[in-house]
């Protein structure tokens, strides 16, 4: 599961920030200033990405870019200015991007998951009881190793990816299968059925539309 570092002053922003991405399989972990920030990272704790504010009281966004940059945290700023001036300095600083309040929480999240994609494709994933080794295209399971054929280390890849998001039929084959990919989408139900059997992960049909990976609870 992806860890979210919410920087975010404002508690009714980031209350609902946290909510909404516990519902889309995140982990997110909120600070109320720059300064409680600041100590999280010196102090180590591991994030996929920051979701940082500029007007922090404080040690304001910009002067965290550094830190979080030099902890390999890539950051999305989100803030309410909106001059050029500052969008210059934010994207020009290091950030992924620079997303202005108001905005809609599926536009952020699609972008966060382009920021996730980039900067996670390789390393260890963890979700439920299997350990995922992406670059080596590994499977553990509580301790012992999974077999899974290509497409189906694909497809569970896809799944974590996408935690507790309808995904059609058709995102499924373009993503895992290929654009180019002409056969039946029959062929998902075998793989699906075939992941469940492997894993015993939550894979949950969505009528008339797909599948859903579920988060264990």
């Amino acid at each position: 599961m992806y860890r979210v570092f919410v920087i975010e002053d404002d508690e009714a922003i980031s209350r609902l920030l946290c909510m909404n991405l516990s519902i889309a399989g995140y982990e997110p972990v909120p600070a109320a200033d720059g300064q409680e920030a600041l100590e999280m990272i010196l102090n180590g704790e591991k994030f996929d990405v920051a979701l940082l504010d500029v007007m922090l009281p404080g040690i304001d966004g910009f002067q965290l870019m550094e830190p979080l940059k030099s902890h390999g945290i890539p950051v999305i700023y989100l803030t309410a200015r909106n001059d050029l001036e500052s969008k210059l300095i934010g994207l020009t600083s290091g950030a992924e991007d620079y997303i202005v309040k108001p905005f809609e929480v599926m536009e952020l999240l699609v972008r966060m998951e382009k920021v996730l994609a980039r900067h996670c494709s390789g390393g260890m994933i963890s979700f439920s009881d299997l350990v995922i080794h992406v670059d080596e295209r590994t499977v553990i399971k509580n301790g012992q190793p999974i077999v899974l054929k290509p497409l189906e280390f694909d497809l569970l890849l896809f799944f974590v990816r996408n935690q507790n998001i309808a995904l059609s039929r058709e995102k499924i084959l373009a993503e895992v299968w290929g654009m180019d990919f002409y056969g039946e989408s029959r062929t998902i139900d075998i793989h699906v059925s075939q992941l469940r059997k492997k894993t015993g992960i939550s894979i949950v049909s969505v009528p008339r539309i797909g599948y859903r990976l579920e988060t264990m609870p």
